[in-house]
């Protein structure tokens, strides 16, 4: 009987589970950028009213989703074992859709941004505190940098009316969707599409208890489908299925390419060019970002060693 030296196996190819998760996160981000552009083209004093519609959209579009993939039966034992994680990330996110719509009508839109750049950083903290996943140094620089970018974005723009309610909702959408981001990562075996379709009907039957009347335009009901089943329910869907395949905050870094693009389909929509601090702004998240997946790149394509049991 003679022990040889343990066997090497090399792979250059990085996980295609964790390159779909990023193309999902970044999907998610690009659907959610157009939100800011839709909502110019709504003229609905009532903020629970867009709230109601948008969200009511969002839930129909999610369940038509899971019937389409999982058929009728699954779709229901999906709903019934999601448990306390898909509860927990369905309420996050009736909090941080209700709370969006409302905080971008009483701060600025500024604001409203420049604090929800801080989902990175706070995902990670929960991750590294609660759950003690790691962060590597690189990471930490790159969070760093992209709100260092966001803050350059909407420097700006920070001497408009100020409220303390509004800013309070902004920082709150960002630690509620930090911590849904962690929870989705960490149990990857709950699948989380029905926790966003219970996120959102909760949220829309809380709007109709608070809205002075639900009846909209022709025209209006067709932007807020769009602005629920694709812009929401759709973000929804590429967000929660690509976020539980990469750590967390990397899936809270890639999805603050919606910040960065936002301000471009406002513009080529309704002509408003962007300050020069905004595009200065948006091109340093761009090379941040960017240069976060090439360094996450180069190192999965580097050769892996798994060590092979010694023959006998």
């Amino acid at each position: 009987m003679t022990d040889r030296a343990p066997a090497t196996l090399h792979s250059s190819t990085p996980p295609p589970g964790e390159r779909g998760g990023i193309a999902l996160v970044l999907g998610s981000a690009i659907v959610w950028s157009f939100g800011g552009a839709i909502a110019r083209y709504l003229d609905i004093a009532d903020n629970w009213t867009v709230v109601f519609w948008r969200c009511l959209f969002a839930g129909v579009f999610l369940i038509g989703f899971m019937l389409l993939r999982d058929g009728p039966r699954r779709t229901v034992r999906l709903f019934r074992g999601m448990g306390w994680p898909g509860l927990t990330v369905g309420i996050g996110f009736a909090i941080a859709s209700t709370c969006f719509i409302i905080a971008i009508n009483h701060t600025t839109v500024a604001n409203v941004v420049l604090l929800q750049a801080g989902v990175p950083l706070f995902a990670a903290l929960i991750a590294w505190i609660f759950f003690r996943e790691p962060v590597s140094t690189f990471t930490w620089a790159t969070i760093g940098l992209v709100i260092f970018g966001v803050a350059i974005m909407v420097s700006g723009s920070l001497g408009g009316t100020i409220s303390p309610l509004g800013d309070a909702l902004a920082l709150m959408i960002a630690v509620v969707f930090a911590i849904t981001t962690v929870i989705t990562r960490r149990y990857t075996h709950v699948r989380m599409t029905p926790a966003a379709c219970f996120g959102a009907l909760i949220a829309a039957a809380v709007a109709a208890s608070q809205s002075s009347g639900l009846a909209v335009t022709l025209p209006e009901l067709g932007l807020l489908f769009i602005f629920g089943a694709v812009n929401l329910g759709l973000g929804m869907a590429l967000f929660v299925t690509g976020a539980r395949l990469l750590p967390a905050a990397l899936a809270a870094l890639l999805g603050t390419a919606e910040t960065m693009l936002g301000p471009v389909w406002v513009a080529l929509l309704h002509g408003e060019v962007p300050q020069a601090r905004t595009v200065i702004g948006g091109v340093f998240i761009l090379v941040a970002l960017m240069g976060y997946l090439m360094a996450e790149m180069h190192r999965q394509s580097r050769p892996m060693q798994k060590i092979l049991p010694p023959v006998i």
